[in-house]
C-alpha cells in the first residue's frame, strides 16, 4: 500500500508521525517532502518538523530507504 495515500495535503505532522514510528524515511516520502518544499508556501512550524528529519538522518536516527 502506498504510505502517502495516508497522507493528505497539507497535513505534514501526520507524515513526520509516520516517519519517526517507522524509523525510515522513504523515496516516497522525501518526494512528498521536495514536492511541498517546492509548491507550498510552509509556516515556521512545517519548516521546522522538515528542519528535525533532515537532522535525525544526518544523525542516523532515521535510515534512507528505496
Amino acid at each position: 500500500m502506498n504510505t502517502l495515500s495516508l497522507i493528505h495535503p497539507g497535513n505534514l505532522s501526520e507524515l513526520f508521525f509516520q516517519i519517526y514510528w517507522s524509523g525510515r524515511l522513504t523515496q516516497e516520502h522525501r518526494q512528498y517532502l521536495r514536492t511541498l518544499l517546492l509548491q507550498e508556501s510552509l509556516s515556521e512550524e512545517e519548516q521546522s518538523s522538515i528542519n528535525r528529519l533532515i537532522y535525525a538522518v544526518r544523525r542516523g536516527w532515521l535510515k534512507l530507504t528505496d
